[in-house]
């Protein structure tokens, strides 16, 4: 192959990987850092595949799939970050469940939900 060929191919490359993040609303963007904070700063434990987490562990595994998935533009909203992201294990589908302090352990799209209703009301 040519050499401009090969770098015009590269560039094309590029622009295509292009990261979703750019074309996402500002306002979910903001809603989601909200949540990903909320999460880290719950000092709660988090279920996921039959293991608990830190808060912190959490955090970092919601925010590793949240930039899997905007890679692929699959999160545009803060309702599909919740769903898509933060609900279920991909690999199981096993529901995420949510225990803070001695409470009943509640599924982490009813806590998530429960905080962004609160964020949402906060804001206006």
């Amino acid at each position: 192959m040519h050499r401009p060929l090969i770098v015009l191919s590269t560039v094309a490359a590029l622009c295509a990987s292009t990261p979703a993040w750019a074309q996402q609303d500002p306002h979910a963007r903001q809603e989601i850092a909200h949540l990903l904070d909320f999460v880290a700063q719950s000092g709660c434990q988090f279920n996921r595949n039959g293991s608990w987490h830190d808060s912190k562990a959490a955090r970092d595994h919601l925010q590793d799939k949240y930039e899997y998935l905007q890679r692929r533009s699959l999160v545009p909203t803060t309702q599909a970050f919740i769903e898509r992201a933060a609900s279920e294990s991909s690999f199981s589908h096993k529901a995420y469940q949510v225990r803070c302090g001695n409470a009943q352990p509640i599924t982490s799209a009813q806590w998530l939900n429960g905080e962004l209703a609160r964020y949402r009301a906060a804001q206006k």
